[in-house]
């Protein structure tokens, strides 16, 4: 028996390690390059996604080549689709732990969605469907490793989170509406809190397009403001 048939011959338990070992291998490549940017789900995260779903999809194809041939009004009936949609459900819990929301900033849904491919990926190897498991490989490698890069030619809106702390001032909130506005930022969102007791008020706007040039003038420009007394951004 060559190589190629091997490959085809998908009853046997040696197609099935081949199939382990490609899922492994594809999924491996989707996360080294998540370990790279320091990512909650990396390398082994992604191997074992893969992996896992390689296996449940080629025991589910073992068990209906095995059973798939009884009668009709047999007790035991199989659906091979089944395990497929389990797989696609579990995995949703496992990527909706990668997202984590901080204020209005939501991170982790570029790696929520890599769990995801792979998942697919390996149920794809899983069945046999090699080249396009390689295709999607190559085409979310691309995704990862080139698209950010044009990402940044975009100029889409960033949201950052403002918290200004002053002295207790009533005219101060005007000319910290006129800063921000001067500096070509939008404010989304905006609350205060008045300590009576320190004498100090702080105010937390939620602001658009802040970039790394903004960020610097407008640091420079709300500490020229005499009352200011704290800046954070993030």
């Amino acid at each position: 028996m060559d190589w190629m048939s091997l490959l085809l011959d998908t009853t046997g338990e040696l197609n099935i390690f081949w199939r382990l070992a490609l899922a492994a291998t594809f999924g491996g490549l989707i996360g080294i390059e998540r370990e790279i940017h320091g990512r909650p789900a990396g390398f082994r995260t992604h191997l074992l996604v893969t992996v896992g779903a390689c296996l449940m999809m080629a025991v589910s194809e073992a068990y209906y080549f095995k059973y798939g041939m009884l009668a009709g009004d047999s007790v035991v009936r199989l659906d091979p689709g089944r395990v497929a949609a389990q797989i696609v459900t579990g995995i949703g819990f496992l990527g909706a732990g990668a997202i984590i929301k901080d204020g209005h900033v939501v991170r982790g849904l570029t790696t929520a969605a890599c769990l995801w491919v792979a998942a697919g990926i390996g149920m794809a190897v899983g069945v046999g469907l090699y080249f396009p498991a390689l295709f999607v490989t190559a085409l979310a490698l691309f995704n990862l490793l080139f698209l950010k890069r044009v990402e940044r030619l975009f100029n889409s809106d960033r949201y950052r989170t403002l918290i200004i702390t002053c002295d207790l001032f009533d005219d101060l909130l005007p000319r910290l509406e006129q800063c921000l506005t001067q500096q070509g930022l939008r404010i989304i969102d905006f609350g205060f809190e008045k300590d009576l007791l320190a004498d100090e008020v702080r105010y937390d706007f939620v602001i658009a397009q802040c970039k790394q040039k903004m960020r610097n003038d407008l640091i420079c420009a709300l500490s020229a403001l005499p009352q200011v007394r704290k800046i954070k951004l993030h």
